[in-house]
């Protein structure tokens, strides 16, 4: 081998120990605060906010995660799954989000034309069984 090709081989190798830690998962359980800053879309409060509620308890699953630390929703925990955030080594999976509490449907018998909770009695009458 040339000196040359001696080259291009290391550059090769450590351009693919870069991409391998670039792709490492960082798990939610187990990061530094360093790690946490590190993926894209923590910043130190949101990693604060983690290490504080995991100092309470290990967070379970996504949909645990969610729930406790505040500012991160569904479409938040996939942009950040995405950028190699795990839970207990599990990748943000959106069929196991959270339903919302609320259907839409629930949500307009609740309110009038205008756009105002509705009285009492108007939910009474609002109601598909009258109740």
């Amino acid at each position: 081998m040339t000196i040359q090709k001696i080259r291009q081989w290391i550059v090769g190798v450590a351009a693919m120990c870069v991409a391998s830690l670039a792709l490492a998962a960082v798990d939610v359980n187990q990061a530094s605060e360093a790690e946490l800053d590190g993926v894209k879309g923590i910043g130190p409060a949101t990693t604060r906010l983690i290490l504080q509620e995991r100092q309470t308890a290990p967070f379970t699953d996504w949909a645990d995660f969610t729930k406790r630390v505040k500012g991160i929703g569904a479409k938040r925990a996939s942009k950040l799954s995405g950028e190699g955030l795990v839970v207990n080594g599990k990748p943000w999976d959106a069929s196991a989000a959270p339903a919302a509490t609320v259907d839409k449907k629930a949500r307009e018998l609740s309110r009038n034309p205008r756009g105002t909770p509705l009285k009492p009695e108007q939910k009474a009458q609002a109601a598909p069984d009258g109740k």
